[in-house]
């Protein structure tokens, strides 16, 4: 009776001092703290116990934890994040509970003891979750802890507690990083897209981009109903801690109040991932007589420094068509230092018939798969035509810039590109000999050098 009593007492007194206090800055509550509770189960030893249905621990099992998440703030609601470690964490979880303003009784960093009898048990994604159930459609869901099981359940521990040590990672290393554990990541800063934007919609759950120095992303994830909800998001670069949580396999970051955002640094410096250069240039084109399936077009890098071709492409015009026909993304490849680049539009043909696999392959009709009257032209990434093929507009055939049946290489003394197409600068075989070309048809592979500056 004595122990119903001081229960009682407790409980009447929170919700006294909760119902009197006006807006959440205010100190902790100094509440009783327990001593003769002893974990029987690690966060490890729970995690195992996960079924594909939700299940009714039955056990008198009692689990050791160190609060991470706060509502003080009100971006956390109903919900207490544990994790197993004040440092260095291996596992997290979070407990459902109906408990408004529970950082006044578990402020983070406090040792607490789960009582998890009758509890239920259960995981979405990689997210251990323990509280109350709710039916829906038949289907069994962790649900709140009622207001008043919550002290039936959760102590805090006399034993223990402290400063939580937050695990220092990057956006890259996120994925091997446990679900509901505190992070930090240093040097971030919200995406530009983002200037001007608060941290949340009011009244809406809102997503921001994070983005670190080198232009990876991840979600902040803040509540409409955050006491910093209207607060304007910062330009600046700086470090962030949050409890990281997952929504399926996607890692969001969530902060506990403006305190865990120390943006004050400079932002990084840009990062320039489109660069030009009119050392590159179309080398050789190939529509072999003896099989169509071999053609291919060769770019060469006449400069002593590799080049990304980040947002270059190919473009190919259709016989006299003065509009582009077919294009090739040239992003995601480098082409090495005095270097060619083969493309072709039938990968594994062309293997087959030289002995080695193109730099990349493509589709049909495209722009590496001319039949000898189209014209091509190799543009930067700021729509600047490098290197040119052929006139736009006429088509190839009879020309001194068909190579139907045959062979265009350029001359080796070539060693910049040309926006405006010169018929000195190439040798050109085919199977007419029109207009100064040489009147011979090539076969592959022994009539072709891809691969090879000639």
């Amino acid at each position: 009776m004595k122990n119903l009593f001081y229960k009682i007492f407790g409980t009447i007194t929170l919700m006294t001092l909760l119902c009197c206090v006006d807006g959440r800055e205010f100190d902790e509550i100094d509440g009783s703290c327990t001593a003769d509770i002893s974990a029987n189960i690690t966060f490890a030893e729970l995690d195992a116990l996960v079924q594909d249905d939700v299940i009714q621990i039955q056990e008198d099992l009692i689990l050791e934890g160190y609060v991470i998440s706060s509502d003080r703030a009100g971006n956390f609601f109903g919900v207490l994040y544990l994790q197993d470690a004040l440092s260095n964490p291996s596992k997290g979880l979070q407990l459902e509970m109906d408990l408004r303003e529970s950082h006044l009784l578990f402020p983070a960093g406090s040792k607490v003891m789960v009582k998890l009898k009758d509890l239920y048990l259960g995981k979405k994604g990689s997210t251990l979750r323990i509280g109350s159930v709710f039916s829906s459609f038949g289907n069994l869901s962790i649900g709140r802890l009622p207001r008043g099981k919550v002290l039936d359940h959760l102590f805090l521990s006399c034993d223990g507690g402290g400063l939580v040590a937050p695990l220092v990672t990057t956006i890259p290393e996120i994925d091997s990083i446990p679900t509901n554990v505190l992070v930090q990541l240093e040097s971030m800063e919200f995406t530009e897209d983002e200037f001007g934007e608060t941290y949340a919609i009011a009244q809406e759950e809102t997503e921001r981009a994070l983005m670190d120095c080198k232009e990876n992303e991840i979600v902040l994830l803040n509540s409409g109903y955050a006491d910093f909800q209207n607060e304007t998001l910062p330009e600046q670069n700086g470090t962030i801690t949050a409890v990281l949580a997952r929504d399926g396999d996607t890692p969001q970051l969530v902060i506990r109040t403006l305190e865990d955002v120390n943006f004050t640094e400079q932002r990084c410096p840009e990062i320039i991932t489109e660069f030009t250069s009119n050392r590159i240039f179309i080398s050789e084109l190939a529509d072999p007589d003896n099989n169509s399936s071999a053609r291919f077009v060769e770019l060469y890098n006449s400069d002593n420094e590799p080049l990304d071709l980040n947002l270059w492409t190919l473009r190919r015009y259709t016989n006299d068509n003065t509009e582009v026909s077919s294009t090739i993304d040239l992003s995601g490849l480098v082409i090495g230092a005095e270097s060619t680049l083969v493309i072709s539009p039938k990968a594994e043909e062309f293997e087959l018939v030289y002995g080695f696999a193109p730099d990349l392959g493509v589709s049909t009709n495209s722009p590496a798969d001319s039949n000898g009257d189209d014209n091509l032209e190799l543009v930067d990434p700021f729509g600047t035509v490098v290197d040119v093929y052929g006139i736009i507009g006429e088509d190839g055939s009879g020309t001194d810039h068909e190579f139907e049946d045959g062979r265009a290489v350029r001359n080796s003394d070539i060693t910049v590109g040309n926006s405006v197409y010169t018929f000195s600068e190439w040798i050109i075989f085919n199977d007419s000999g029109d207009a100064g070309t040489i009147k011979q048809p090539h076969n592959a592979p022994e009539d072709f050098t891809p691969g090879i500056r000639d």
